[in-house]
């Protein structure tokens, strides 16, 4: 059995760490992100398929959700369930580093919206979609009848 310590992993160049490769695991995904000055782990989705769980490992970052802003504390865990009302964004509005790990269950097919911008992303083996919600095709688009 594998393991990890989230609070002495080494991080990617993009302050970023698969936990599920690390250890080994396959039904379960976790990401460890360490957030500069300003930065976000994404931009403001929800999902169709994955819920997530936030824990925050070390910082304060923002949360924002539905419900609007909300600032965590270290050891904080918050779970974003699928639909809209588990929208959320992490944010680290300090002057300092934060460290937070991301936890959801893996799905084969997934689709993610992100109402801020229209977008609408989708990822099955071998495909992955994103696009606007303005440039969806008709069902016909392309096919004869």
């Amino acid at each position: 059995m594998a393991g990890a310590n989230v609070y002495r992993l080494d991080l990617d160049e993009h302050g970023e760490l698969n936990v599920r490769e690390a250890i080994g695991a396959e039904r379960i995904g976790a990401t460890v992100y360490e957030l500069a000055p300003g930065k976000r782990i994404c931009p403001y989705h929800w999902h169709v398929a994955e819920e997530e769980w936030l824990y925050v490992i070390r910082g304060t970052p923002t949360l924002r959700t539905p419900d609007g802003e909300r600032v965590l504390r270290e050891g904080d865990v918050v779970v974003f369930p699928v639909g809209p009302d588990g929208a959320h964004a992490v944010t680290n509005a300090t002057d300092e580093p934060v460290r937070v790990m991301m936890i959801s269950n893996r799905a084969e097919f997934e689709m993610c919206v992100y109402p801020d911008s229209g977008k609408v992303g989708v990822w099955s083996p071998g495909v992955t979609l994103m696009n606007r919600i303005e440039n969806n095709l008709d069902y016909w688009d392309g096919e004869e009848r």
